[in-house]
């Protein structure tokens, strides 16, 4: 079936309606304020076959790898083998998912005996086991030390009972998951309205639409390469390791090739490969053209290549935890200067180009969350566009939590939070400010950090300044005079009335400033 062009945008904007609405169904009946307030979470349409229907305008790094978790449980189970309220299981980075934290539950769609398609979300668990409260210890070497592995599996009372019985917070985990079941029931019942719907001509306009953007750029090849300033806590993992790509347009199809990149490391500084190609489809998006529909056929012409056993196709034994929050960061940015050298105009300076990750547990809880920090500055045709400040960036669309919610649920309070004057890079669009936040813990806790550019820097662009590094510190009881600066990743005990500050990177300029004018 042919639709015409209005029919086909009413069908999408329905579709995509589902997706939302799912993630708002998930997000209210959540228990936990890492899904709740943060909506660490995504909800996304699938067709028969797997491939990406629709989805809601959630987390990139979620959206962009949860087509190989539906993959993976189209290869587990044998069409004959779903029955109608199946729902479906799976984290195991290894095996569809990308760090053991991201749950994902995908559900099949079935009408009169018909697959019509597949509801699937994911979501962020604040603690899943694993050596350190929150599941991603600085310090792992291997993921059998951040937690409960679930390959894919039907999601059964007895499964549920062992993800419980492996978390530190089982209350809330089984809240969490079930807001997650919720979503899949109303994005089932909603498909099912849809049921003779034209799907295919959805994922086969996006491939029209970005086949159409690719063509009308320049063929060519580029190529850039950047850092992750340590790939663990330990002192012979406080060395930086490089992420290379070459990016070749060809008429209407796209190569990204990371042949070079340095080898998967002995900490968690490690990617599998879904999380890499998440990153390349957000970098490519943005570049070519925003507006061209988030579904399968828009990756058809874009042809990702990974060296196996590299930090962006990590292998098993890998830790892994830090790959999903971190390492996608930097390859969406190396994907995004390799495509600034042939447009800079469509490309904006470097974001803080970190998720500033900090997890915290001690009696019965656990909280885990992500700081903004600066945007970088861009221009929009003849006209400068500062970066904004304080904000999430790249691979993450996540929120602030509230101070409200944070002190209420949790024994912290937060003593300052405010604006990092000065951390943005100049320009003519100048870089987005970083954030200063001190909180102070009231009980004894385990925390761990996993930031980035706490060494280098958030790159300008076309002669703007970088922007400034991150910095983490310890205060002893609040003492500024005994404050102890803490490495970019570590897992460390705090004593109640602690204070642990963290200052997040800015985002860098794009064009030098006017003569005459102060950056």
């Amino acid at each position: 079936m042919n639709l015409d062009p209005a029919a086909l945008q009413i069908l999408i904007s329905h579709l995509t309606g589902i997706a939302e609405e799912m993630g708002a169904v998930l997000q209210r009946a959540a228990f936990s304020p890492n899904i709740k307030e943060r909506a660490d979470c995504s909800s996304a349409l699938f067709t028969p076959d797997g491939e990406l229907l629709v989805q809601a305008e959630h987390i990139p790094v979620h959206l962009g790898s949860m087509p190989a978790s539906v993959a993976a449980v189209i290869d587990r189970f044998e069409r004959d083998d779903l029955h109608p309220g199946d729902q479906f299981v799976v984290n195991d980075p290894f095996a569809g998912g990308t760090h053991l934290n991201d749950i994902t539950v995908v559900a099949p769609c079935l009408l009169d005996g018909r697959l019509i398609g597949w509801a699937a979300n994911r979501a962020h668990h604040a603690d899943v086991g694993g050596a350190a409260p929150g599941s991603i210890p600085a310090d792992a070497t291997e993921i059998f030390q951040e937690g409960l592995r679930l390959p894919p599996m039907r999601l059964t009372d007895e499964v549920r009972a062992v993800l419980l019985a492996n978390s530190r917070t089982p209350v809330e985990r089984a809240g969490d998951l079930d807001a997650q079941v919720g979503a899949n029931v109303l994005g089932v019942a909603r498909l099912a309205e849809a049921a003779d719907a034209p799907i295919d001509e959805v994922v086969a306009y996006g491939e029209r639409r970005m086949r159409a953007a690719l063509a009308a750029l320049p063929d060519g090849e580029w190529s850039a390469e950047d850092v992750l300033d340590s790939t663990g806590s330990h002192a012979d993992q406080q060395v930086p390791s490089t992420i290379r790509v070459r990016v070749a347009l060809d008429g209407d199809g796209l190569t990204v090739d990371f042949e070079g990149t340095d080898p998967q490391s002995p900490g968690n500084v490690n990617a599998v490969e879904a999380v890499t190609a998440s990153s390349v489809a957000f970098a490519v998006r943005c570049v070519v053209d925003p507006t061209i529909p988030a579904n399968g056929g828009a990756m058809r012409p874009v042809h990702v290549r990974v060296p196996r056993g590299s930090i962006v196709a990590a292998e098993s034994p890998a830790a892994v935890g830090a790959g999903n929050v971190e390492v996608s960061q930097r390859v969406a940015d190396v994907v995004l200067a390799a495509l600034a050298t042939a447009a800079p105009e469509r490309v904006g300076a470097g974001n803080q180009g970190t998720m500033n990750n900090l997890l915290l547990g001690g009696r019965g809880w656990v909280y885990y969350e992500t700081l903004g920090g600066g945007q970088g500055g861009r221009v929009d045709g003849d006209r400068p566009v500062p970066g904004q400040s304080g904000i999430h960036t790249g691979m993450t669309n996540t929120r602030n939590t509230p101070i409200e919610a944070l002190e209420r649920a949790f024994p912290l309070r937060v003593l300052r939070y405010r604006l990092r004057r000065g951390s943005g890079g100049a320009g003519w669009a100048p870089g987005g400010e970083g954030i200063e936040r001190d909180l102070q813990v009231l009980e004894d806790v385990t925390v761990s950090l996993i930031t980035e550019r706490r060494v280098s820097r958030p790159k300008g662009l076309a002669g703007g300044e970088d922007g400034a590094t991150g910095e983490n510190w310890l205060l002893p009881q609040g003492d500024e005079e005994r404050a102890e600066r803490l490495p970019d990743k570590c897992t460390i005990r705090l004593k109640s009335g602690d204070v642990l500050r963290m200052l997040t990177p800015g985002g860098g300029g794009w064009g030098a400033p006017p003569d005459g004018e102060q950056p």
